[in-house]
Formats: C-alpha cells, sequence, structure tokens
C-alpha cells in the first residue's frame, strides 16, 4: 500500500481529494510500508530486463546458425560456433557498457531504445574489428543476422515490459509518492499534467508552498493537501517518506536555497527534479554547457531548416505516393460508400491555414451530410468542443458511414494528396480553420514555422477530448522540438490511437 492511495478515486482529479487534514490522518495509516517496499519493483524489473536480453540473445544467435550453416551445422568455423554459444553473454555486456540498465533511463522515454540500438552498433563495431585483427573465421553472414535480429527482439521486450508497467501503473501499482514544491498556480498545473499521464508513475500527495500563499490550519488547496512551507520539504519528506520531490522555479528557492534543499534530500531516499522556466523545451534542443566556470542550460535552435527539414520533405513525399498507392484499393472502397450511402459529393473540401499563415483546400472523405457546415450555429449551444473548436460526440449531421470512417480517421486518407502536394506534412500541428486563427493568442502563431500534419501530437494525445490550452501546448512543444526521430516515434503511436479511436468524433 502507498500514500498515493490517499485518493478515493484514482481517476478522481485533485479537486476531489478528501481535505487536508483528513488526508494527514489516513496517510498515517500507510506510513508503515516504507519506501524501500515500494521501490522493490524496481530491482524486479530490471532482472526481467536482463533476462529477457539474454533470451533474445541467446534466440538470435540460434537463428543466425541456423540460417548461416543450417540445422546440420556443417564445417562450422569455432569462431562462429564459439560467437553463437557467447552471443548472450556479449550482448548483456554491450547493454551495461551502453548503461541501458540504468533505472534513470528505463520506463518512459526514447533514451532506453536508443541505448539498445546504441550498443548494436557498438557490438557490430567490435566484431568486425576483433575478428579482423586476429584474424578470427567469425562468418559475417552469421553476424549480419544475429546481431541486428538481437537488437529487434530486445526493443520488442522491452517495449512489451514497458507497456506491461504502464498498464499495472494505472491500476494504481509501482507509483512513486510525489511531493509538489513551488508556487500555488505552478504547483496546480504540473498536479493537473501528472494526473493526465499517469503511466508515468509520479501520484501526487500534496504540496509545499510558500508561507504567504496557505494558512497551516486551513483545509487543502484546492483539494491538493499543503503539507508544509518551503524551509519544510526535508521534513515532510521524512514524515510521509516521499519518493520524489519536483520543485517548481519561484524566487524564493533561488541557487544556494536549492543547493541547501539537495543537501538535506541527500539524508533521505527520495529523488529531485527540478522543473525548468521553459518546460515545453526538451530532448536535443537542450544542453547543460559550462560556461564561466558555471553549469548553464544552453538550447539550441529548433531544427526547422537546412538538411533535416529537407529530409523530412522528402520523407513525406515518398511516404505519403507509396501510402497512397498500396491503399488505392481502400480509398476507391470508400469512395464507393460515400457515393452509394448518401447524397451529395465524395470529398468534402475546407480551407485551412498552413505553414506561414497560408490557406490551403483540405481534403476529406464527406462524412456528413450536404450542408454541415450551415448548421453548426444550431448545434452550437450543444457543443461537446473545448469552447473554440465545435465538437459533438452524437452529431446527427454525420452519415452512418461518415460515423465508421471518423472513428477509425479513415476519413482523412485523402489528406495523402495535400501532402503529395505540399500543403501538408505527414506528422505536425493540427490544420486549423481560419476562424480558429482569428482567435489565437501570440504563443499559437509559432505553429505556423512548420507545415500542418495528417496526424501529430493531438492525434495521439486524445484528440478532440483536449481542452483547448492542450491543444495548444501540444502544438507549440511540437514545433519547439521537431525531430524525425520525433515524427517517427508520433507516426508508430498513430497506429495505436487510431485502432483505439479515442476522442474520435
Amino acid at each position: 500500500m502507498f500514500l498515493l492511495d490517499a485518493r478515493p478515486d484514482d481517476a478522481a482529479p485533485f479537486t476531489q481529494r478528501p481535505a487536508a487534514r483528513g488526508w494527514h490522518s489516513y496517510a498515517a495509516r500507510f506510513r508503515g510500508a516504507g519506501t524501500e517496499a515500494r521501490r522493490a519493483w524496481r530491482g524486479a524489473y530490471v532482472r526481467r530486463i536482463v533476462v529477457g536480453d539474454v533470451l533474445c540473445a541467446a534466440l538470435a544467435g540460434l537463428a543466425g546458425y541456423v540460417v548461416r550453416f543450417g540445422p546440420e551445422g556443417g564445417a562450422t568455423p569455432y569462431a562462429s560456433l564459439w560467437a553463437a554459444l557467447l552471443l548472450p553473454l556479449i550482448w548483456v555486456g554491450s547493454m551495461l557498457v551502453a548503461r541501458s540498465y540504468e533505472q534513470r533511463f528505463l520506463w518512459v522515454g526514447a533514451e532506453e531504445f536508443r541505448r539498445v540500438f546504441f550498443a548494436a552498433m557498438m557490438l557490430l563495431a567490435t566484431l568486425g574489428t576483433v575478428s579482423w585483427a586476429f584474424r578470427l573465421e567469425v562468418a559475417r553472414g552469421f553476424v549480419v543476422i544475429a546481431v541486428p535480429l538481437a537488437a529487434s527482439l530486445t526493443l520488442v521486450h522491452r517495449y512489451t515490459q514497458r507497456q506491461m508497467l504502464h498498464r499495472a501503473r494505472r491500476r494504481g501499482e509501482h507509483l512513486q509518492t510525489t511531493l509538489l514544491v513551488g508556487h500555488r498556480n505552478a504547483v496546480a498545473a504540473l498536479d493537473e499534467q501528472l494526473d493526465r499521464e499517469a503511466f508515468h508513475g509520479y501520484r501526487v500527495v500534496g504540496c509545499c508552498l510558500p508561507a504567504d500563499q496557505f494558512r497551516p490550519e486551513a483545509d487543502a488547496f484546492n483539494g491538493l493537501p499543503v503539507l508544509g512551507g518551503l524551509d519544510e520539504v526535508a521534513d515532510v519528506v521524512a514524515r510521509y517518506e516521499v519518493d520524489t520531490v519536483a520543485v517548481l522555479p519561484c524566487p524564493e528557492l533561488d541557487g544556494p536555497a536549492l543547493r541547501r534543499l539537495g543537501w538535506d534530500l541527500e539524508k533521505t531516499r527520495a529523488e529531485l527534479l527540478l522543473a525548468p522556466a521553459v518546460t515545453e523545451i526538451v530532448g536535443p534542443r537542450v544542453r547543460i554547457r559550462p560556461v564561466c566556470g558555471l553549469p548553464l542550460m544552453h538550447m539550441e535552435r529548433p531544427e526547422l531548416t537546412g538538411i533535416r527539414r529537407l529530409g523530412k520533405a522528402l520523407f513525406d513525399k515518398v511516404a505519403a505516393s507509396l501510402g497512397a498507392l498500396f491503399l488505392l484499393p481502400v480509398l476507391l472502397g470508400l469512395a464507393l460508400a460515400v457515393k452509394t450511402t448518401s447524397r451529395g459529393p465524395v470529398f468534402f473540401r475546407q480551407e485551412r491555414v498552413g505553414k506561414d499563415g497560408q490557406t490551403f483546400s483540405m481534403l476529406k472523405f464527406r462524412s456528413m451530410v450536404v450542408g454541415a457546415d450551415r448548421m453548426v450555429d444550431e448545434l452550437a449551444a450543444a457543443s461537446d468542443g473545448n469552447g473554440v473548436l465545435f465538437k459533438k460526440k452524437n452529431d446527427p449531421r454525420i452519415t452512418s458511414v461518415g460515423r465508421v470512417m471518423r472513428r477509425y480517421s479513415l476519413d482523412e486518407l485523402p489528406q495523402l494528396f495535400n501532402v503529395i502536394r505540399g500543403h501538408m506534412s505527414l506528422v505536425g500541428p493540427r490544420p486549423p480553420l481560419p476562424s480558429e486563427v482569428e482567435r489565437y493568442g501570440f504563443d499559437m502563431h509559432r505553429r505556423f514555422l512548420v507545415k500542418p500534419g495528417l496526424t501529430g501530437l493531438w492525434q495521439i494525445s486524445g484528440r478532440s477530448d483536449l481542452s483547448w490550452d492542450d491543444s495548444v501546448r501540444i502544438d507549440v512543444r511540437y514545433v519547439e522540438n521537431w525531430s524525425l526521430t520525433f515524427d517517427f516515434m508520433i507516426l508508430w503511436k498513430t497506429v495505436g490511437a487510431v485502432v483505439r479511436g479515442s476522442g474520435a468524433y
């Protein structure tokens, strides 16, 4: 049992939590569980990863041996036979050198997979160099088959373990009790973000605010328990056996104060997380560099020009062309279904705003009755949207075929031709209507630095279920952190989002 179980309903937002004083007495019942007991699953997870890596390498070595030398083995060079037998041990050694078993790289993010890929490349180079230097007769065919197969199986195995962990966390297992430290508004925003993405495993148990922002005798701030002031963080961590302390930027916690807090937390088992002021800038754009003897955070410019941008454009056109050719039977079948089940044209064209604020005609299969756009005013009062975008879950304008197409985003397949023509990209921000752009603030115009996408972060983050603020945040996040790797990750996750159909209406 965890302190995290203080919430009566795992899915409830913090505004529905019990009051602070009631929470204190409730949480005290679980204090005996201890930090070590809550962290025991981490060691078990790493052990499963190591065992899985060994099995993956053994299977890859066997497959490489059989494919290269046949089931009988034949006249196998001793070097190749020993390489096949020792591959599991060598593979795990490569993973250790690549530091792919360190807990900070596991569970979430792409760094774990990058390190597996790096280990495979390093092993290929090492085997080639060693066999050449010592004239070992290691069959190239075996190496070319076994090492890439070991890497592929390892990636699948680790991805499966991660998904199992995420499902367990959604059930309330394997969580880290988390204390938020900072100002009221920043704490509330981070708490909502952590609550939305529960699979990361952070369960907020309370917060510490500046003394002038709360009264100790009062009940919880917005339902989130206030456990102390900024000078009581270490005491709160020890009292409630907190696993993680997340500190938000605030003037009271300047350099010396943060340094003292870090020293105090070294006496506990709690991890210290510092949220930068620019929270949407992540990944390769952020580097810590020594400047004049000080470790300063350096923000690289977003990758919006140059060879990477050219590579993205080339990939978009080639992939969209191949996709349209491959899906041609599906496109013809959907066109026929639209034409025979309702009156009107097969395609629906709508003006959208693209890169640099230029408008273009976006193409979709018609999923609504003719004249549906003129019926918006009549249905506006019953909108299920986010206050800016009009959405309705049981929209009477949608045809029977259109409902199926929208459920699985099949109505958007004609946008492949928009990608081929250069108006859109495979991955990018959601293409907005001109009426939406008129209501944009300064930050939202940042999205016009790139082409809108057939899919994007909005597609894999909830689509129509997103609030307007969330839509703004993820669009800006995509532009600020764009890379080809980021695009591939979004394309991969889009498959799952489309199959689930979450937020599609």
